[in-house]
């Protein structure tokens, strides 16, 4: 049992009066005949502590001659039965169970074994080790060893001897050596050192780390996850991200692991059981206060929004209650939202943007051009030539294709691609052909044109484009339409949403750092507007014209420091308040604007989830951000799709597309992380 200042953390206490054999007899009962009474099985399970079930199942044998997991297991199924079980099993049994699974059958859980050994104490890996030995009559390490390899299966080793130290003494003289080492294994080595990221992550005390980690920023200028993302790769990467984590803060990693797992289109429900069950008398209470701080919303709510039955009866149990006070933003998240702002300008600071297509080396745009005209030419049409030179070159080097080809063959070659590739495949190929300015002014051309307008098109753009993009926008929109921008949005969309795309449109956001003075002003108009709202005011200056001024005018590093100083002031956070006080379009403008002052990498990574999720693909936005941002910041986007959905962007365009139109997307995403 868990405790943290001498308070029990767990969610799950002793049963009162317990009664073993008495507990016994009710779940015979509850078993017994035709059918089986679910209600109280869940309801007596999941109000005891585990030793008192230890203590049932011992009863239960005593009185029936019965094993009692056997019975529960023939009497319940699927998701239902296999948490009822894991509440039966001690912890250390539970693990156990939970490895062996994960390296059984085909292919091996990777994602079990790193949740397990990166969060467990030196204790509990030593009575897992002795657990699976007593219930499989087997070696744990050497059954770790033959299922996985290379660095990866080292690191597992090295946690499974549960030998990290454990003294609260930390000398000041060895945290700078080892931080110093991680630096030169990694930032500072051709190739990674892996070893020493092993030794010391694996080895040493959690005190220790945390000092390690902060000087190991003050020397490389990065944090060291965004060093190990650089520097290592696969389940290595996974598993080092992970015990960093953990030593971080366990109740974090489990609520985020928790929020993944519940996240988008259906459930992780292994992951949720498995975390529900282990840290049921451990740190639930911890894990749901940092559930709640991180995403705004209770554990409670989540489980009850996205289980069923007695399986989200029995796990909304096991959380123990409801952190959520209705249309309330939760106090403890205002510091956790300073901290994020705090974070987006350090990392804004030394973030180096990269995009995924470099110019081709030895490039020569006469050999492609002929490569090209031999590839169209004749019966049928080869494809893959296309893609290849097309996604490989840089936009600069296309368009000296695009010439040399008018000057040899007296043809325009974006007429034709048109005319020999089909339709997805076109729209990408055509796209990457076209300059960045006039790919951007035609898709806005799209959205504005025809039945409907299609908004999140023009916020998407508007809201990330820097001035000198927006200005080019602006000179290729009325060369290609003979028409202003300003005109066409001016005609195609109304009230404040007008305004806000207008204001975007016009590309002259300040480009000054942060004014300090000025921040605590500006917060002031916004904290003032959020007085407005809450007393039902009719000041006549509106709350969306309010937030407009600031949002569509000011520089990313001064509006970040103004959102850290609305915080300060209101306690809230002014994504939140936009959400709540705001709706429909303008209130998706100003979240994309906040978004992208934050972490502009995240808000496409959050986009192309989004256009991959669920039934169909929306592929003109996979399309649109793919070409888009090939040469931005298509890499830096990779990493936080991986980092926010724990799968890869290469991984989600394969598994969601198909074809030549597959094969371009691909070569553009640039690798699967």
């Amino acid at each position: 049992m868990s405790s943290t200042g001498g308070r029990y953390r767990g969610s799950i206490k002793d049963f009162p009066d317990f009664d073993s054999n008495q507990d016994a007899e009710t779940l015979y009962k509850a078993m017994k005949g035709f059918g089986s009474d679910k209600e109280a099985i869940l309801d007596l399970i999941t109000s005891r502590s585990n030793h008192q079930r230890i203590q049932i199942t011992q009863a239960y044998k005593s009185l029936y001659g019965k094993d009692l997991i056997d019975d529960l297991k023939y009497e319940l199924t699927g998701k239902f039965e296999r948490l009822i079980v894991g509440l039966m099993r001690p912890l250390a049994y539970f693990d156990a169970k939970e490895i062996k699974d994960s390296l059984a059958g085909a292919g091996t859980d990777e994602k079990c074994l790193i949740e397990i050994l990166a969060s467990r104490t030196n204790q509990q890996i030593h009575a897992l080790v002795a657990a699976y030995k007593d219930a499989y009559d087997r070696d744990l390490e050497t059954d770790v060893i033959q299922e996985t390899s290379g660095h990866f299966n080292k690191m597992l080793v090295v946690l499974l001897q549960g030998t990290r130290e454990e003294d609260d003494v930390v000398s000041e003289d060895l945290v700078e050596q080892d931080a110093q080492e991680l630096f030169e294994a990694g930032e500072q080595k051709w190739g990674t050192d892996e070893a020493q990221f092993i030794y010391i992550l694996g080895s040493r005390s959690k005190q220790h780390l945390h000092l390690v980690f902060d000087k190991y920023q003050e020397i490389s200028g990065k944090t060291i996850e965004e060093s190990i993302k650089e520097e290592l790769s696969g389940d290595f990467q996974d598993l080092m991200l992970a015990v960093v984590k953990c030593i971080r803060s366990n109740r974090l990693y489990f609520a985020t692991r928790l929020f993944k797992a519940m996240e988008g289109m259906g459930t992780a429900d292994n992951t949720l059981i498995r975390i529900m069950v282990s840290r049921s008398e451990i740190d639930m209470l911890d894990i749901r206060e940092s559930f709640r701080t991180k995403y705004q919303k209770s554990l409670y709510s989540m489980i009850q929004n996205d289980t069923s039955g007695e399986y989200k009866k029995a796990l909304l149990k096991l959380c123990g209650g409801d952190d959520d006070a209705p249309g309330e933003f939760f106090p403890e998240a205002a510091q956790a939202a300073f901290q994020n702002w705090e974070l987006s300008a350090a990392t804004a600071r030394r973030l180096e943007l990269k995009g995924t297509v470099q110019p081709a080396e030895n490039f020569h745009a006469d050999n492609d051009g002929k490569a090209l005209r031999k590839a169209m030419k004749g019966f049928g049409t080869d494809e893959d030539t296309i893609i290849d030179i097309i996604t490989k070159r840089s936009n600069d080097q296309r368009q000296e294709i695009v010439k040399a080809f008018k000057s040899h063959y007296g043809r325009d070659l974006m007429a034709d691609l048109k005319s020999e590739l089909s339709s997805t495949l076109a729209k990408v190929i055509l796209g990457l052909m076209m300059t960045p300015a006039q790919f951007d002014a035609k898709q806005l051309n799209k959205a504005i044109a025809g039945a409907g307008t299609d908004e999140k098109v023009l916020i998407e753009i508007f809201a990330t484009r820097t001035n000198e993009e927006i200005q080019a926008i602006n000179a290729a929109y009325q060369e290609a339409y003979n028409n202003s921008l300003e005109d066409s949005i001016s005609s195609d969309t109304s009230g404040h949403l007008k305004r806000i795309l207008t204001s975007l449109a016009l590309g002259s956001r300040d480009e000054a750092g942060e004014d300090l003075d000025k921040a605590v002003e500006d917060a002031k108009v916004l904290a003032s507007v959020l007085e407005i709202s809450d007393s039902g005011s009719d000041d006549s200056s509106s709350l969306e014209t309010r937030f407009m001024t600031i949002l569509c005018t000011r520089s990313y590093p001064h509006l970040r420091r103004v959102f850290q100083e609305f915080i300060k002031q209101t306690n809230h956070d002014v994504e939140h308040i936009i959400k709540k006080e705001m709706s429909g379009n303008v209130k998706d403008a100003f979240v994309a604007i906040v978004r992208s002052v934050k972490n502009k990498p995240a808000f496409f990574a959050e986009r192309l989830y989004k256009g991959m999720k669920g039934a169909g693909t929306d592929e003109r936005t996979l399309t649109r951000i793919l070409v888009s941002r090939s040469e931005t910041d298509l890499l830096n986007i990779r990493q936080e799709f991986k980092t926010l959905y724990e799968k890869s962007l290469h991984h989600c365009i394969e598994s969601e597309t198909s074809g030549d139109y597959q094969k371009a997307l691909l070569a553009l995403c640039g690798g699967d992380d």
